[in-house]
């Protein structure tokens, strides 16, 4: 009887331990009496996330990040992220939030929550000016075609074109540098992404400014965290009644896009 009991009193902790585990996520409380929140965000997208060259994070998520931080009361820890890692961060509690660029997927949802959004984005394909890609129909099969692994990118040219070769890298960084390299004929990305990349560097073009359906970038928090999720929903809501994102696309955006995009890319 002994060992039985044993054996039940082993399995119980076990399954309270996974069960802790798989619920370790922080709610607001938890993350107020820490006095710091961790916030998952990209260091190599300009203008969204990135690092300039006095080694401080700038961008339009950033300003979210420090403005959550700020109506929380605490202070905000950046933590770098990859397009491929951030569900995984979110799932081991690595952050709290993900504010990287993360588009609203049914795929995703299944993983993890997402908050109300705060931009509008589609796809988009840049490529150099003197070879222009106008279409993904009628592809070369010696080409490829530079995506970015864990982006809506790779899942929508996988399902819709699945007999283009793609050349995939982790690193927005590394995707621009292949593409500048002529290791692929073009870039497919957040078309937000691919306009910014073809105003600032010389000899690319972009093609197809839209391709797909206008998705949303919202904020993401760890599976069945209701708590911060709420938080989160009833600050956006806050910030859009006193123009916050406006003033943020101004801040940062509107320098790379221009004025013209402000009503494309913000939600309101």
């Amino acid at each position: 009887m002994k060992k039985i009991l044993g054996t039940l009193f082993a399995l119980l902790l076990t399954v309270g331990l996974v069960g802790c585990a798989k619920q370790g996520y922080r709610s607001v409380d938890d993350i107020k009496k820490d006095g710091t929140i961790k916030i998952g965000v990209f260091s190599d997208k300009h203008p969204f996330g990135y690092v300039d060259k006095n080694g401080k994070y700038q961008g339009y998520d950033i300003e979210l990040a420090n403005r959550i931080g700020k109506d929380l009361g605490v202070k905000v820890k950046l933590v770098s992220t990859e397009a491929a890692n951030r569900i995984e961060y979110l799932k081991t509690n690595k952050v709290d939030i993900i504010l990287a660029n993360f588009t609203v997927t049914d795929e995703r949802k299944e993983e993890v929550d997402f908050a109300l959004p705060y931009m509008n984005v589609s796809l988009g394909v840049v490529s150099p000016t003197k070879k222009v890609i106008t279409s993904l129909d009628n592809w070369n099969k010696n080409d490829k075609l530079i995506v970015i692994s864990g982006t809506t990118a790779e899942t929508y040219v996988t399902k819709n074109y699945p007999n283009i070769p793609l050349q995939k890298y982790d690193t927005y960084a590394n995707a621009k540098n292949a593409l500048e390299n002529g290791n692929g004929a073009a870039w497919l990305n957040d078309n937000t992404e691919v306009l910014s990349f073809a105003k600032s560097t010389k000899g690319f073009t972009v093609g197809i400014p839209t391709l797909g359906s206008q998705d949303k970038i919202a904020p993401a928090v760890t599976k069945g965290n209701s708590d911060l999720k709420k938080w989160i929903d009833n600050e956006i809501k806050s910030l859009n009644k006193e123009d916050f994102f406006s003033k943020d696309y101004d801040k940062t955006l509107a320098s790379v896009y221009g004025k013209e995009y402000k009503s494309t890319i913000v939600i309101k």
